[in-house]
């Protein structure tokens, strides 16, 4: 069963800027080898259900280490039988439009 799930997980308490954070899951994410797409809001992840949570767990438990407070929303797309998605889903919608969208 392949899971999009779309996540945002940020510190509170730590000022207005936590792409520092933010930057520290991105290296989780990479070296996970789960595809992902990184947007303005969150990232997007493409998986098994348990692949997909554990790298979210080890973004939370990376974040914890040193932030007290932690957010995090999660979005999730669940569907069998169907992968490539995460770029699939977007593609339809272009050729749909007969045009590229903004990237």
């Amino acid at each position: 069963m392949s899971v999009l799930a779309e996540f945002s997980m940020s510190p509170l308490g730590k000022g207005e800027s936590v792409s520092r954070y933010v930057s520290r899951n991105l290296e989780i994410i990479a070296d996970s080898g789960v595809p992902y797409r990184l947007g303005p809001m969150g990232t997007c992840l493409e998986g098994q259900w348990d692949d997909v949570f554990g790298v979210i767990k080890k973004c939370y438990e990376r974040m914890s280490q040193d932030c007290g407070r932690v957010t995090c929303s999660i979005k999730l797309d669940i569907r069998a039988g169907r992968d490539g998605r995460l770029t699939g889903k977007i593609e339809k919608i272009e050729k749909l439009l007969g045009r590229e969208l903004s990237k």
